[in-house]
């Protein structure tokens, strides 16, 4: 049986994290609850901790991880702005996403014309921020089709794996089941039409046959 407060913070807590996929820092807690200090938040977590509620991350700094949700009953929500989450969503949380996570490194993709797709394994670490749920990978990407939507050469393309696409998305398409490339996705009546962000370059027109969605853009990663 949890008391108020324990009921109030671990559902802020999964709220939040369902939310934005990020850890509510102490103080963002102490506000939420109304508490005087931070010490009341620790003795809180402490106790969630001992019921089984919440798992701290070792070696990631304000990293939580909710086990359950308990129902929420007619208890008070800590934050009467947000709607609440369903207690069966609990399961299917986002890792907390300040920290910094390794994904494999497959090589170079085209943003412009199409070079064949390489398999490395290398890890590359990203801050888990970058990424949502699924599987990911990076791709390092070389050429200049696609400047006009931020990706430059050198960036590293975080991709989600998935099989399917809609209109209007960013993804990596296999052609031939030989060359990949990084291009907007688009149906054109029976065609696949693979769209560059740069005037300079056409867009590329495929039998839906000849082209299979690897993943999708999840995010990107550039260093200085």
């Amino acid at each position: 049986m949890l008391t108020r407060k324990q009921h109030e913070l671990i559902c802020f807590i999964a709220d939040r994290l369902a939310e934005t996929g990020v850890s509510p820092s102490f103080e963002e807690m102490k506000e939420a609850l109304d508490l005087k200090s931070k010490s009341g938040v620790h003795r809180l977590i402490s106790a969630l901790e001992e019921r089984e509620f919440i798992r701290r991350l070792p070696n990631r700094a304000r990293a939580l991880e909710v086990l359950r949700v308990p129902e929420r009953g007619d208890a008070k929500p800590a934050v009467s702005a947000k709607a609440a989450k369903p207690a069966a969503s609990a399961p299917s949380l986002p890792t907390p996403a300040n920290d910094v996570v390794e994904i494999p490194l497959h090589g170079r993709i085209a943003a412009g014309t199409p070079i064949e797709a390489l398999e490395g394994s290398t890890m590359l670490p990203v801050p888990a921020a970058l990424l949502g749920q699924g599987e990911h990978y990076a791709l390092e990407v070389a050429g200049d089709s696609m400047v006009e939507a931020g990706i430059l050469d050198g960036d590293y393309a975080l991709i989600r794996r998935t099989e399917t696409a809609r209109d209007g998305e960013i993804v990596v398409a296999l052609i031939d089941d030989a060359e990949a490339t990084l291009k907007y996705f688009r149906k054109e009546g029976a065609m696949i039409r693979l769209d560059p962000a740069n005037r300079d370059y056409n867009a590329q027109r495929y039998r839906p046959d000849q082209v299979r969605v690897q993943g999708r853009l999840a995010g990107l990663l550039r260093r200085y």
